[in-house]
């Protein structure tokens, strides 16, 4: 089982599901964790009881877990006594907090991306994230921008270079402001993951993630592009 961390205050349970939907897609089993402060998979994520506290629900052939507050917790939930236990390749957590972080023990993971923006409540709380950590984690940027631009990056070096994180050399952009979250809004209304009239930089961004996380599983990219279309299909 793959763990996956997603840290940082900008909105990433978005790009999380569509990311998931190609991977339940090829055949993966997924669970999402909203480990966040704000809880929004509460309210975007269908549901057949959300007056409960914390639960599990399917969308799509992916499960999310929402309203846990720790590792202890879902594994109650789910019947088990450790991750070693539970069903999934693969568990992805959208975590904004240092505490969230420890309390899912993800100190140990198989990917951790930092997410961000570059609007400085983004930056500045996203690494606020990272706050507590007492040893370099190393990690790759994800980064939502409109130019993709140098000097975007070296701002969010310099704001992080405090901080013990060990940048992988590669980045994964995906586009900001570019009409995706107007389609992902309306698909949120409708209760479906639809990839049609997402801007080809979205689901390039997609392909790209996807890879990375399946590099050491023979999951090509011409195979994930495919998965695309399929969906875009609706098949």
């Amino acid at each position: 089982m793959k763990k996956i961390a997603f840290l940082g205050s900008y909105d990433k349970l978005d790009m999380m599901i569509y990311l998931a939907k190609i991977m339940t897609v090829i055949g993966k089993r997924i669970l999402i964790i909203d480990g966040t402060v704000m809880q929004k998979s509460k309210y975007t994520v269908p549901a057949l009881d959300t007056m409960a506290l914390s639960y599990i629900t399917e969308f799509e052939g992916i499960d999310v877990a929402v309203g846990f507050k720790n590792s202890r917790n879902l594994f109650a939930n789910l019947g088990v006594n450790s991750y070693e236990e539970l069903k999934y390749d693969i568990v992805m957590y959208d975590i904004d907090t240092f505490p969230g972080y420890i309390n899912f023990e993800l100190q140990n993971t198989y990917k951790t991306y930092f997410v961000t923006a570059f609007d400085n409540y983004s930056l500045k709380r996203g690494l606020e994230t990272l706050i507590g950590l007492d040893e370099p984690v190393k990690m790759t940027k994800i980064l939502f921008s409109r130019n993709n631009l140098k000097e975007e990056d070296e701002y969010l070096d310099f704001l992080a270079k405090d901080y013990p994180v060990d940048w992988a050399k590669e980045k994964i952009y995906f586009p900001f402001d570019l009409g995706d979250q107007s389609v992902i809004n309306e698909n949120q209304r409708l209760a479906r993951i639809k990839f049609k009239f997402l801007t080809s930089q979205y689901k390039d961004a997609l392909a790209y993630l996807t890879e990375e996380i399946l590099l050491d599983e023979n999951v090509s990219s011409r195979e994930i592009r495919n998965i695309i279309r399929k969906i875009e299909k609706g098949a």
